[in-house]
């Protein structure tokens, strides 16, 4: 994914880098276009220990931390855009097109946390929905383990 800011900002951190140092307040959201996925808003943030690309977390928007999602995760949802562990700062997408990393999903179903930090499938679990998450494919696309998802601002909050 080659995400470009289209928000006026100058000397922006890139969508898909992690860094030690704090390059934007907490919280900052902006659009950004890739010639593929086209554009989505995403959320500058801390990240959290073992967070890999393609991970989708949970964050605090007041103290700006993120956790990977599990079973149980409660709060408003992104995906990780960087490999962005503790003590480092990056992008967490909360709309648009959003390559996920998955258990086994079809297209055109709801996303579920599961036990596994991170990860998303299909599997219907009362509580574990991640509303405004769905998948547009099914795992193996655009590579195995992944699936592109439809975000609209995510959050876990116990429906369904």
């Amino acid at each position: 994914m080659a995400y470009s800011i289209s928000t006026p900002i100058i000397g922006y951190q890139a969508i898909a880098s992690t860094s030690t140092v704090q390059n934007h307040p907490l919280g900052t959201i902006v659009r950004a276009v890739d010639p593929v996925y086209g554009e989505g808003e995403f959320v500058y943030l801390k990240g959290a220990a073992s967070t890999a690309v393609g991970d989708m977390v949970i964050f605090d928007q007041k103290l700006a931390t993120t956790t990977r999602t599990v079973a149980g995760s409660r709060g408003a949802a992104g995906v990780a855009m960087s490999a962005n562990v503790a003590n480092q700062f990056g992008w967490y997408q909360i709309s648009g097109s959003a390559v996920t990393n998955c258990g086994t999903v079809a297209a055109n179903t709801a996303l579920y946390s599961t036990a596994t930090p991170g990860t998303v499938d299909d599997a219907v679990v009362t509580g574990d929905k991640i509303d405004g998450a769905v998948a547009k494919t099914a795992n193996g696309t655009p590579a195995a383990g992944q699936l592109v998802a439809q975000l609209a601002r995510p959050s876990m909050n116990a429906n369904g």
